[in-house]
């Protein structure tokens, strides 16, 4: 169930990337536009290929963009045309490159990968200057809908997330369910009898505690359902005026909060999967070798 919770969602992997010019930082300016995205690197262990393969596999409606100027072990062009023929075309595959000063140069690097090969998301020149290349790859991922069906990326919380609120002068408490920079899901503790709340009502000074950080909001309930027994409320998030959505000053500290809660789960499902990966080559390596000797 925690797997299936993990591969949800459409994701974007940088493989291979020059830090310098794509910096880790941009990956929480990118879940703000929506957009979960991961750099996947350090092919000492795992190599390139396996651990492409095991994305692939377990986030099969992932946009993968290779960063075909790094020296990762692989001939990219030959390893992107493998991969464009075994998968027949059907990867979400763009690439990324250090614009050339030669302008030849650039123009058969586009030719090979767009028209020869058909890659699907893109041949992007990435300028030296880092400030340029956000703009520059968040056009792209716009164009490639790498937000998939979703506008906001929601995290899943733990017990510890919780939030209160008073309705009719009672004070309601629950745990929050999952959270996003638009709403959130809340379960009210069920040891005690609590007010009806319909939908539509808005509720004021909403005090919410998610993964170390509280803050104060107002939400309207927008929708109920039944899970596992209780009952589930979604409540959007409303700034003080009566719009929707969270005060500015809010929306970089919780998204900071929400791409470590959501990064910290796929980073440790894909490394317990590259490590199992290196281990079984590992295991061939020394049974291909005692075999000989």
């Amino acid at each position: 169930m925690e797997d299936e919770i993990i591969t949800i969602g459409r994701k974007t992997f940088f493989i291979a990337p020059d830090i310098t010019i794509l910096p880790e930082s941009y990956l929480e300016d990118f879940l703000v536009r929506g957009y979960e995205a991961y750099i996947i690197d350090d092919f000492r262990f795992c190599p390139l290929e396996g651990k492409v393969d095991i994305i692939i596999g377990n986030f099969p409606d992932s946009i993968l963009f290779f960063f075909v100027d790094s020296d990762a072990g692989v001939d990219w062009e030959r390893y992107i045309a493998r991969l464009q023929n075994d998968y027949d075309g059907k990867l979400s595959i763009g690439i990324l490159y250090a614009r050339r000063s030669n302008e030849e140069k650039q123009r058969n690097i586009e030719k090979y990968y767009l028209f020869d090969l058909g890659v699907k998301c893109g041949c992007i020149a990435l300028e030296y200057q880092k400030s340029k290349n956000f703009n520059l790859i968040d056009r792209v991922m716009y164009a490639n809908q790498a937000c998939g069906r979703r506008k906001h990326v929601r995290a899943i919380c733990d017990m510890s997330s919780k939030a209160n609120f008073y309705y009719e002068r009672e004070r309601i408490d629950g745990r929050i369910v999952d959270i996003s920079l638009s709403h959130f899901s809340f379960v009210p503790d069920y040891g005690r009898s609590f007010p009806d709340i319909p939908e539509g009502e808005k509720i004021k000074d909403i005090f919410v505690i998610f993964n170390g950080m509280h803050f104060r909001t107002n939400g309207s309930l927008i929708a109920k359902r039944e899970m596992g027994g209780k009952i589930l409320h979604i409540f959007l998030f409303e700034k003080h005026d009566g719009t929707p959505g969270l005060e500015d000053y809010l929306i970089s500290q919780l998204s900071k909060k929400i791409y470590q809660a959501v990064a910290d789960r796929v980073k440790t499902f894909l490394r317990e999967k590259f490590d199992e990966y290196a281990k079984t080559v590992k295991k061939i390596g020394q049974k291909k070798k005692s075999t000989a000797e």
